[in-house]
């Protein structure tokens, strides 16, 4: 460690893999690499940690939706989470799982610390059961009405309407999250951590620290102690997650918000061998970021465990919580197509610096904040086009066209000496608000210095002066640039490419925060060519994209698709090539004729799953009707398969309604569907039940007919 040097440990809520982030799940992983790197630019001693949580029941039932076992299933999502940040420009020093190896050895420690203490106790509960998922619900998998706001899909362990922690069983109307059924309440032993035991001492170290905390943390944390404190459970009756080291409890796990704090110590563990220096230490500095759901479990619970093991543990000393980013007025639904995703952003050809951009100039941190298009396109437009991308053009281009890419002799006046003078006052105010994470108002402020240097450009006419008084345009010109400079450093936290870009074009080699202010682009200075920083994104572009994300099944698939089962498969007895099936539609029953008799065993037929066309018009096949067609891809017919679905199930794709209508062989064949990693795909959209994903075992690109 640098001599001198604190240590400061920044996080990020760790998003819950069970689905591709979304931009609300980006706002709080987008603003602790934005301070993180800022801390960086200053030189302090500090490590990113970040990853991802991956224990408990949803990890459990997604992996039963998409076929595969709860490891497959994390494994799978921590990769898309990954390369999703990744993209979105974020350096972690320690990015990892909850489900690692070094996670597991970190809770089971604190935990048996904590049990040794006196803080663990057993208590009988009363816990929902589902009868027909034939398991107990861990609480998130609860939901109903909030005996306190009335909010009706309150989950069992908090309403995120109100904010309140709950107990499943105070919901009213509560049913069970999986299939909908209201589930029944049955006892079972488990073990809670003694909060009123540990209470002291956390109100104790809550009352030195919270002043550095956000309102909406303050706010909610003293209205949990005004509630009074209870014990909490900490075990759950699930497979997937860390197992209890303690007699009587062996076959249960512990809760996922317990391990999921803890996180944050086993990923540093997974990546650095010092991490015991960073987390064992009451001097390092650690600043968390979240959204307001996440409040109680970082400002009581995870204290908790680490007050309660009698350790020199790490404790948060600054919380900056942002409440939700919403879309276009409602909330985002991967299911239902709606709202931007981090594979949509990939996709959209926008660049991830953009999407920084507005995610943090729109960063909710008092109040609920929209991710609106028009305002997208408005925000890119006249603030990053218009503002720092032509003010970083003219000034490289002017450099280039009137003096051959050299900067110029500067001799100051009285508008220059202003306009350095007022750009100083406005990078010390950014630095104070990035030091107080005022992360949206010292954006707002670099934003300012922006428009300082374009109304001086306008101001001294550099293409008019460069003929009647060029001493004054090399001035102007090499002003601008040292702003520009300057400008790239305040927005590399931000906006990392975009500041890699500016210090490309102006040479400026490698620059930290001291370098803000210096005169350092001066005579003779070598600029190179320009580039175009950003893109005007235009009306039809953003309609486009407006329409594309907004979850409206205007979009069709021109086949009604369902599943069916084969209850009966003969050879054809005209045709050498063709078998003649009866298939199960649910209520209803039809004969199908496929030419797939060269590629399967007729007699293994019966009992699989297929999926067929139901909406073709009939036709006789060599004297025998068919009313329909099976899918299979490839020229050896390989049978698309939904072994978990119900004959009769609808196979969609994602965000497009089925046609109902009849189609003839002609209008089929031009419908675009083929195979894409092992899945049934139609225009990139994978074919599937509200059960699975359709599987085909064929090659990528082959069609399906």
């Amino acid at each position: 460690m640098p001599k001198g040097k604190s240590r400061i440990i920044v996080t990020s809520a760790l998003p819950y893999v069970n689905n591709v982030p979304h931009l609300g799940t980006m706002v709080c992983v987008i603003s602790s690499d934005v301070y993180a790197r800022f801390l960086r630019l200053k030189g302090e001693n500090v490590i990113f940690v970040c990853g991802t949580d991956e224990h408990g029941t949803t990890a459990e039932v997604k992996a039963a939706e998409e076929g595969l076992t709860p490891r497959q299933l994390v494994d799978k999502y921590f990769k898309i989470h990954k390369e999703v940040y990744e993209w979105f420009g974020c350096r972690f020093d320690c990015f990892g799982r909850t489900s690692s190896d070094e996670n597991k050895e970190v809770t089971i420690d604190i935990f048996e610390k904590l049990d040794k203490n006196g803080y663990i106790k057993e208590e009988e509960i009363e816990q929902a059961y589902c009868t027909k998922c034939g398991k107990f619900l861990a609480d998130r998998y609860v939901e109903g009405i909030c005996p306190y706001c009335k909010y009706d899909e309150a989950r069992g362990d908090q309403c995120e309407k109100c904010g309140r922690l709950l107990d499943p069983t105070a919901l009213k109307d509560a049913r069970c999250k999986v299939c909908g059924s209201a589930p029944e309440i049955r006892k079972t032993r488990h073990l809670f951590i003694d909060l009123p035991k540990i209470k002291p001492k956390l109100e104790k170290w809550i009352f030195n620290v919270e002043d550095n905390w956000s309102a909406n943390a303050r706010t909610l944390t003293h209205g949990w102690f005004k509630e009074g404190i209870k014990p909490r459970c900490i075990t759950r009756d699930l497979k997937w997650g860390i197992p209890v080291p303690k007699k009587g409890f062996e076959k249960k796990v512990f809760y996922s918000w317990f391990d999921a704090p803890i996180g944050y110590i086993g990923i540093t563990k997974e990546c650095r061998k010092d991490w015991k220096d960073w987390w064992l230490d009451r001097k390092t500095k650690l600043v968390q970021f979240m959204g307001k759901d996440n409040i109680p479990f970082h400002t009581i619970l995870f204290p908790a465990f680490l007050i309660g093991t009698g350790d020199t543990y790490t404790l948060v000393s600054d919380l900056s919580v942002n409440e939700y980013l919403n879309y276009e007025g409602g909330m985002f639904s991967k299911s239902r197509s709606i709202g931007v995703f981090g594979d949509d952003a990939q996709e959209t050809g926008i660049i991830p610096d953009v999407w920084r951009y507005y995610v943090m100039v729109n960063r909710p941190e008092t109040a609920d904040t929209e991710f609106l298009w028009k305002d997208f396109q408005a925000k890119n437009n006249n603030e990053l086009v218009a503002n720092i991308g032509n003010l970083v053009n003219r000034t490289v281009v002017f450099i280039n066209k009137f003096f051959g890419g050299k900067i110029g002799r500067a001799k100051l006046n009285a508008d220059d000496k202003k306009l350095l003078d007022d750009v100083k006052k406005s990078e010390e105010k950014a630095t104070k608000l990035l030091d107080g994470i005022k992360l949206k108002d010292a954006l707002r402020e670099i934003m300012h210095i922006g428009k300082l240097a374009n109304n001086y450009f306008q101001k001294n006419e550099p293409w008019k002066t460069v003929k009647s008084d060029p001493e004054r345009t090399s001035t102007c010109l090499a002003v601008l640039a040292n702003v520009v400079k300057d400008i790239s450093i305040l927005l590399e936290p931000y906006m990392p490419e975009t500041a890699a870009r500016i210090q490309g074009m102006l040479n400026a080699g490698s620059l930290e925060w001291k370098n803000l202010g210096e005169f350092s682009v001066n005579e003779g200075s070598q600029v190179s060519k320009p580039e175009i920083l950003f893109r005007k994104l235009e009306d039809e572009e953003i309609d486009d994209f407006s329409k594309r994300y907004s979850g409206k099944k205007d979009a069709r698939l021109p086949l009604d698709l369902k599943v069916a089962r084969i209850e009966k498969a003969e050879p054809h007895p005209e045709a050498d090539k063709l078998v003649v099936m009866q298939v199960s539609m649910g209520k209803e029953k039809r004969q199908i004729v496929a030419g797939i008799r060269e590629f399967y065993d007729i007699k293994k037929l019966p009992g699989r799953n297929i999926v067929v066309v139901s909406n073709l018009k009939p036709a006789r096949l060599r004297g025998k009707e068919s009313k329909g067609m099976l899918l299979a891809a490839g020229s050896n017919a390989r049978l698309l398969s939904a072994p978990k679905s119900s004959p009769g199930d609808p196979v969609f794709a994602e965000g497009m309604e089925n046609s109902t209508e009849q189609v003839t062989i002609e209008e089929f064949q031009k419908v675009d569907l083929k195979v894409k990693g092992k899945k049934a795909v139609h225009k990139g959209k994978i074919l599937k039940t509200m059960a699975e994903d359709i599987s085909v075992d064929a090659k990528d690109g082959e069609k399906i007919r």
